[in-house]
């Protein structure tokens, strides 16, 4: 018998759901992963950390109330790298308690260590104690997310030029900074410093940037944040790099140059497979070290390896992630368990927020579907112009034959808690009428709902059973 009913490598977002559901089967279970990267990079160096540095931003930065107490107004003036990194440590060290807590309650084992596969049902495992352990499993799951992408041309050095893993660790703001990569992570970064008043340039090789998003909301997106400084290169290929000391200069192929204090490279991660011994068990991955799984149990080309996370590529996100790791792990256990909901939200923290459900117009064009198209605007609603939003939008587009919402876009405040209502909807086959019929709290951000819904309804055809029988005053 094998050691182990489940080996787990990585203990991210995929491991940990993983983990605890086979715990909760009563099934034998281990994860393998380093003592000071339990959790994974989504807590240490990704999700947890960037979305709390926006936070800790924008609450001592004072940008929520800067419509009404101009732009000069902080809750804290001289903000310091040690200020941002704060709350920055008390969320991670309450994420990694709980991790642990969560592992000891589910009688889930782990080890810390670097694994690598010997043979189809075994691994190696060195230890932290300079120890080295065979351990054998039924089946497998590969967890270990994905790393930076480090080409040779960035002379990194952790101080001016860095990376997005240690870009956290800065020991102080800059005046100036240049991001390279206009993806999730650039963005994201971009937009939290430009709300310190840092001085950001981001240059992005393509003409374009986030294209699976709505291109109208792009377009607001793309307004609010040359509005609050971002200076944006598109269409710039960097072709060098140079640290010069006291500033990194960066040529672009069109001639032009941007010089700031400190540099963030963004541009693209890799999946982390390389030290796995993957050829020992007959796997491969793509240019970019990602492993190709069925999209329903997460089986590799190898029947009892899983893999799951941001190691099988997009969507890439931890919302993702633990429901994969929990699809996976009941799959590999022989366990029936519900499939995953056909429509899931995608997030991007950056100021403002950007969340979408569904399809974009773009998609809905290139279906032949026949729509029709509701907007809100946040400066219209009540609550909105309490919080003094200046910006912010929700866009909901409506099938004009079924009259199905399918597809919902927001940029603005709480726009990835906003988006759940249309997840809610889109999931559940909901009509545009839902939100025509239905009362909403007065005054709150999510009556935008109400208002788009109204303003798709009230361009689109009546339906028979809506009309009024002639001879009759009234429904």
């Amino acid at each position: 018998m094998a050691d182990y009913d489940l080996i787990i490598i990585g203990s991210g977002p995929a491991g940990r759901a993983a983990a605890i559901q086979s715990g909760k089967l009563r099934r034998k279970v281990l994860v393998v992963d380093r003592k000071d990267r339990m959790g994974g990079v989504s807590v240490h160096t990704g999700t947890i950390p960037s979305k709390t540095l926006r936070e800790t931003v924008l609450n001592l930065s004072g940008w929520r109330e800067r419509s009404f107490y101009g732009r000069s107004y902080r809750v804290k003036e001289d903000i310091g790298a040690d200020d941002l990194k704060a709350r920055l440590h008390m969320t991670l060290e309450h994420e990694v308690d709980v991790l642990e807590h969560q592992f000891n309650r589910n009688h889930v084992d782990t080890l810390h260590g670097f694994a690598r596969f010997t043979g189809p049902n075994e691994i190696e495992v060195a230890t932290e104690a300079d120890e080295t352990r065979r351990i054998t499993g039924d089946k497998f799951l590969i967890a270990t997310g994905t790393r930076t992408y480090r080409p040779d041309y960035v002379p990194f050095n952790g101080r001016t030029v860095l990376d997005s893993d240690e870009f956290l660790d800065m020991a102080e703001i800059p005046r100036s900074l240049a991001v390279v990569g206009a993806g999730v992570i650039g963005v994201e970064y971009a937009t939290m410093f430009s709300a310190l008043d840092v001085r950001v340039t981001l240059i992005e090789p393509r003409d374009t940037f986030l294209d699976f998003i709505d291109t109208a909301l792009m377009s607001d997106f793309t307004h609010q944040i040359k509005e609050n400084g971002v200076d944006l290169r598109l269409g710039s290929k960097v072709e060098k790099i140079e640290d010069n000391g006291g500033h990194v200069e960066i040529s672009l192929d069109n001639g032009r140059h941007v010089r700031a204090e400190m540099m963030l490279f963004a541009a693209g991660r890799m999946g982390a497979t390389e030290k796995l011994g993957l050829e020992a068990v007959g796997l491969e991955t793509d240019h970019r070290g990602r492993l190709t799984v069925d999209r329903k149990s997460y089986q590799t080309g190898v029947p009892h390896i899983y893999a799951a996370g941001d190691v099988i590529g997009h969507p890439s996100l931890a919302s993702t992630s633990l429901q994969q790791g929990r699809v996976a792990a009941c799959h590999a256990l022989d366990t029936p368990t519900l499939p995953e909901s056909p429509w899931f939200p995608y997030g991007i923290y950056s100021v403002p927020e950007i969340s979408t459900c569904g399809m974009s117009e773009e998609e809905m064009q290139e279906r032949g579907i026949p729509y029709e198209v509701g907007v809100a605007r946040f400066r219209e609603t009540s609550r909105g112009h309490i919080m003094g939003l200046e910006h912010g939008m929700l866009k909901m587009l409506v099938s004009l034959k079924t009259r199905r919402v399918l597809g919902v876009q927001i940029v603005g405040e709480g726009a990835t808690e906003l988006i759940h209502i249309a997840q809610a909807v889109l999931n559940l086959k909901g009509t545009v009428d839902y939100f025509v019929q239905n009362t909403f709290n007065y005054p709150t951000l999510a009556e935008a709902y109400r208002i788009a819904g109204l303003d798709a309804f009230n361009r689109m055809p009546i339906p028979e059973e809506y009309k009024v029988p002639k001879g009759k005053k009234g429904l």
